[in-house]
């Protein structure tokens, strides 16, 4: 097909046309997040009461997930952190397999909130199963988008766990995710807000529209970057923004089947050493911060790269983007609100720039960005693999 379709031309293509093309399912479940957004937050509003009593008291939080479920804990760690005044960390699910509670913030009582698309990849089931036999006050939220997952049937009736179930269409059938990451991460924030439902709605509200701007005005130019000559990416976030950026990579690196080299790390980290990975063949993203210290860090790197003409080409992301961080071959990303909006909730505006610029340079590459991994390494699903108990035994 032809890459350089824009996404009304896209969608106008018949369905099958669309299906033979490999993005039916992809495109609309970028274009779907502004609705689905609103959704999600009439649904968690409406489990209030009870993620309520779940937090009420807690000396820590920890969010749990593998992969990109993961990262949406990463979005929102830190906001929870700041407005529940407790520890909160984001921890894989495979961490909780290897380590146990160990890997888990110490005291009690403590809340894990466990993430998943699917709820069917074996760590899902498994490290909520290991945390409540090793931890029994231990409490336990599921988010999770598909009612027929084993992580929601598991647990929907257990007294110990509240399950929230998101809207049949954020339980993405693609390969890469992209509502389902929102979705839960939006789901998760209410943590912070569970006091005050009003500034959570209003969030919710806030979030759709910039994202409905930005689809409606990024996807163009975001297109004709992705057909440029890149073949790596480094994606640079602070704060809450890292965890966009590595989900940002992430997504770039499975929808072009690992054709683009990928690489997420903070502005000021990335001098210590992976600056090195930033060649004449790179795209450098960056999530530009809100807040005016962050941002003064971050114009200093970006210029940086700009003096020791490091990269192919640079695509700034934020509000009110100076002229001067820019040079030519650049893109500015404007996204309007996000300011208002800001750094501990831009990640979800981040994420779908990612998307974006993702599914572009899967069409690019003349890959189906529904199922871009033509050898069949990596699934929707991950695998089945043993699990094992704390004498090494496979009978987990």
């Amino acid at each position: 097909m032809n890459p350089n379709l824009n996404i009304s031309e896209l969608l106008a293509q018949p369905a099958d046309r669309q299906s033979s093309d490999g993005y039916v399912h992809t495109l609309r479940e970028i274009l779907q997040q502004p609705a689905t957004w609103l959704d999600t937050c009439n649904r968690v509003l409406a489990s209030a009461p009870a993620i309520e009593s779940l937090a009420d008291g807690i000396a820590w939080l920890a969010l749990t997930g593998s992969g990109s479920s993961q990262y949406a804990g990463e979005c929102v760690r830190l906001a929870l952190r700041s407005e529940c005044g407790v520890t909160a960390e984001a921890v894989g699910a495979g961490s909780l397999l290897t380590h146990g509670v160990a890997a888990l913030p110490s005291g009690g009582p403590g809340l894990l909130i466990s993430m998943a698309r699917s709820g069917d990849s074996p760590e899902s089931v498994a490290a909520v199963s290991l945390a409540l036999e090793a931890e029994p006050g231990m409490r336990h939220l599921v988010i999770t988008c598909n009612q027929a997952g084993h992580l929601y049937t598991s647990y929907r009736d257990d007294p110990r766990v509240r399950a929230i179930l998101l809207d049949e269409r954020t339980n993405d059938r693609s390969l890469a995710m992209t509502s389902s990451l929102t979705n839960m991460s939006l789901a998760a924030r209410f943590l912070g807000l569970r006091r005050t439902p009003d500034r959570y709605r209003l969030l919710c509200e806030r979030l759709s529209r910039a994202c409905g701007a930005l689809l409606a005005g990024a996807a163009g130019p975001l297109a004709r970057v992705a057909g440029t000559a890149f073949r790596r990416a480094v994606y640079l976030g602070s704060g809450s923004r890292l965890g966009a950026a590595r989900e940002a990579a992430l997504k770039m690196l499975e929808m072009t089947d690992g054709r683009v080299a990928t690489l997420s790390e903070t502005y000021l980290g990335v001098r210590h050493g992976p600056m090195s990975f930033i060649h004449d063949d790179t795209l450098v993203v960056g999530f530009l911060s809100t807040d005016p210290v962050l941002r003064a860090y971050e114009s200093d790197l970006l210029r940086e790269l700009d003096r020791k003409r490091l990269g192919l080409a640079k695509v700034v992301v934020g509000e009110r983007i100076p002229a001067a961080l820019l040079r030519a071959g650049d893109t500015a990303v404007e996204c309007p609100g996000l300011a208002e909006i800001g750094d501990r909730d831009a990640p979800l505006i981040d994420v779908v720039v990612g998307q974006l610029l993702a599914f572009f340079r899967c069409l690019a590459e003349g890959l189906h960005p529904d199922s871009p991994c033509a050898s069949g390494n990596i699934n929707r699903v991950v695998e089945s693999f043993p699990l094992y108990d704390g004498e090494g035994r496979g009978s987990l």
